[in-house]
């Protein structure tokens, strides 16, 4: 991994000339993606953020933590106990330099130990899954790392107006997998990260798939295309 956003987050931090990232997806044209997005306060992040951030409680995972934003306002104004963890060194590098206390570069399913009250996964946080067929790994693993009274926030989006329609209004989506799977590629500095699997999860499929792993899912906020869920395990009893 040439961990180009690592780089990108951490030349911005240190001033080092930083370019915007350039993303593009197997459905989707390149796109301009500033590096100072990674750098907002709690004012400039949107609602689904917002909301997620003051739903947290207790000891919390925060997965994916790029540059650790998010971290840090859980840490400095609601005082929780958080860990950024992130598969991204130079992300993560800079997550410590910023002041999160507690950090940890290492892959989700690398990953284990101890249980979390909340575990957040924020912009587009399904992405991580890869594919609906390795779904069900993850959520074994997200329950392992959730304590019986936890609850997971994360938010995801259904990409399905992407796709063209055809002169009846059906949608012409692909016959050959679940249309939330995309390849995503990073572009920095004329570099090209290795493509990787990006899931966008519409929300009637993930409440089958998490009511299927042993969770009750509930929709919190819905803007847009995008919605803010939170997953809690199932009563044991």
């Amino acid at each position: 991994m040439k961990d180009l956003m690592g780089k990108a987050i951490w030349d911005f931090y240190h001033d080092k000339n930083a370019e915007d990232l350039l993303t593009e997806t197997s459905i989707s044209e390149i796109d301009e993606l500033p590096v100072e997005y990674f750098f907002r306060g709690f004012k400039d992040m949107n609602l689904i953020e917002q909301k997620a951030l003051e739903l947290s409680k207790g000891k919390t995972l925060d997965i994916g933590s790029g540059a650790g934003s998010h971290s840090l306002y859980l840490q400095n104004e609601r005082k929780l106990d958080v860990l950024a963890l992130d598969n991204s060194p130079k992300s993560i590098e800079v997550c410590q330099l910023r002041g999160v206390q507690n950090v940890l570069c290492s892959n989700i399913l690398d990953f284990s130990g101890e249980t979390y009250d909340t575990i957040l996964l924020l912009m587009n946080g399904t992405g991580i899954f890869d594919s609906l067929d390795k779904i069900d790994i993850y959520m074994e693993k997200l329950s392992s790392l959730l304590k019986d009274d936890g609850q997971i926030l994360i938010d995801g989006t259904d990409i399905l107006y992407m796709y063209d329609r055809d002169e009846e209004g059906g949608v012409m989506v692909p016959a050959d997998h679940y249309y939330g799977e995309v390849d995503y590629f990073i572009h920095y500095k004329l570099d090209t990260e290795k493509p990787i699997k990006w899931l966008y999860l519409d929300y009637q499929t993930f409440q089958r798939v998490a009511e299927n792993n042993g969770f009750k899912i509930e929709r919190i906020l819905q803007e847009e295309d995008s919605y803010l869920a939170r997953l809690t395990k199932k009563d044991l009893n």
